[in-house]
């Protein structure tokens, strides 16, 4: 199956519906990327996200390097024969998973070299090994290593980071010019720049200029306000090539998903609904329910009377509660299962907003119905 993405229809919001193809099935986009950091998404075998209809996943560059190593799932015939996945796999450059070990890194224009967490093990990651190890994984889509700073920063520091950045872009479309094969992998470039609009503008052409398949926004979604996400997005997909995919990186909450369709998103991850069902927490079509409360002790409700999910159609608020009181681990899985479909029903009735030109009305009753509190 060819490599290529495809606009089938533009809103005048600026949302997009297109057809993501990759040697591993197609995608439709706008998409929402379950999180499988170390080749697996946590309280999920591959069987319910084949159900749930997931049609790609994320792989983590850095964790999957340390353990197992790239070169063992290279042996083993590459990330989707390792994890018995069929369908499509993006891989992230480890970046982020650097910034993050603000104790245990050292960053250079060479590269990044940091301590592993695990065992304390000194290890430098430069451009070119992060496209070698995502080569030897063999995802259909490999993020370029990029620097990703915290918010609030300086606007030199954004800069010199966005023009690392850049350089590393360089580098990373060099050596997988050289060593990939373009028929069976895409490589993304990423923009950065801070809360900066001038450097997210600057990064985005200079990015454009390089020619990469895809393009994500990086170095978002840690910890600015809603409001600077959309903003520094919207500096930035209007300048990138409009015929390719645009990936905003690490967000978001499902009230916000649709407000980045809206500026031209097409892809999206975030760890949100499976980190907050393992803590009890589970989104729902009226807000968000803390199933740890004293109130659902005797609920024989579904966790959302309008979901159609196999939690919500089996499963009530008491049983619920009561495995996530007993640290049962069939609480997080069936936690797992709900947040997740309630994501990807989101972005599928986004995309269907999208098709019949409804995208900013279902917007405004989304965030109306979802931006209550906890419950």
């Amino acid at each position: 199956m060819a490599l290529g993405f495809q606009v089938l229809k533009t809103d005048p919001s600026g949302a997009r519906l297109g057809r993501l193809t990759t040697p591993h099935g197609v995608i439709d986009t706008p998409a929402f990327m379950p999180v499988g950091t170390a080749a697996t998404v946590k309280g999920m075998t591959q069987e319910m996200l084949e159900e749930l209809g997931v049609q790609i996943l994320l792989g983590n560059t850095y964790h999957l390097y340390l353990r197992p190593g790239h070169e063992a799932i290279r042996r083993l015939g590459g990330l989707h024969r390792f994890m018995s996945w069929p369908r499509a796999i993006l891989t992230d450059s480890g970046g982020y998973q650097v910034f993050s070990l603000a104790d245990l890194r050292r960053v250079t224009d060479e590269g990044v070299r940091f301590r592993s967490h695990l065992d304390g093990s000194e290890h430098f990651l430069t451009p070119e090994k992060a496209v070698e190890v995502q080569m030897a994984l063999g995802s259909d889509i490999q993020m370029v290593l990029d620097e990703c700073i915290e918010y609030p920063a300086s606007h030199e520091h954004a800069r010199h980071a966005a023009a690392r950045t850049l350089d590393w872009a360089r580098r990373s479309g060099a050596y997988f010019a050289a060593h990939g094969d373009a028929g069976h992998q895409m490589q993304f470039g990423i923009v950065q720049g801070g809360a900066y609009a001038d450097l997210r503008r600057q990064s985005a052409d200079h990015l454009a200029g390089l020619n990469f398949p895809g393009y994500a926004v990086g170095g978002l979604a840690v910890g600015e306000p809603h409001t600077l996400t959309c903003e520094m997005t919207a500096e930035v997909t209007t300048r990138l090539p409009a015929d390719r995919p645009r990936y905003l990186m690490g967000v978001g909450k499902p009230e916000d998903l649709a407000d980045y369709v809206r500026y031209g998103i097409d892809m999206m991850d975030c760890v949100l609904p499976t980190r907050n069902a393992r803590n009890g927490c589970l989104f729902t079509s009226q807000g968000r329910v803390l199933i740890k409360n004293a109130r659902y002790a005797e609920d024989p409700r579904p966790v959302d009377e309008s979901c159609r999910c196999l939690v919500c159609r089996r499963y009530s608020r008491a049983y619920l509660r009561h495995l996530f009181m007993a640290n049962e681990i069939l609480g997080a899985i069936l936690n797992t299962h709900h947040n997740l479909y309630f994501y990807l029903d989101i972005m599928r009735k986004i995309r269907d907003a999208t098709e019949f030109g409804d995208l900013a009305g279902f917007c405004s009753e989304l965030q109306a119905r979802l931006e209550a509190g906890p419950f």
